[in-house]
């Protein structure tokens, strides 16, 4: 990949991520949890691109299509995750 391509999946899923975390709200630390998450996210989706050959708003070498939409479905599942309560169990 290019300097730019890196740039560019540098600044897209920490984009997505600060967005959602803007959206849904929370506290510092749930900010990391979703810049992380959504860095994982992009990186699984660009990986998994050409094993699927599903090349969707390919820009150069960066498949930023399928990127976003792992970044998305990693942030979507993570929120639910985090959202969840731990049950209490009786004795």
């Amino acid at each position: 990949m290019t300097t730019p391509a890196y740039l560019l999946a540098v600044i897209l899923p920490t984009l997505y991520g600060a967005f959602f975390h803007l959206f849904r709200g929370g506290d510092g630390r749930r900010l990391l949890l979703y810049l992380s998450a959504s860095w994982v996210g992009f990186i699984i989706g660009h990986n998994v691109s050409p094993i699927v050959q599903a090349h969707i708003y390919a820009i150069g070498p960066l498949n930023a299509g399928m990127a976003t939409l792992g970044s998305t479905l990693s942030l979507v599942l993570t929120h639910w995750l985090a959202m969840r309560t731990p049950t209490s169990r009786k004795q």
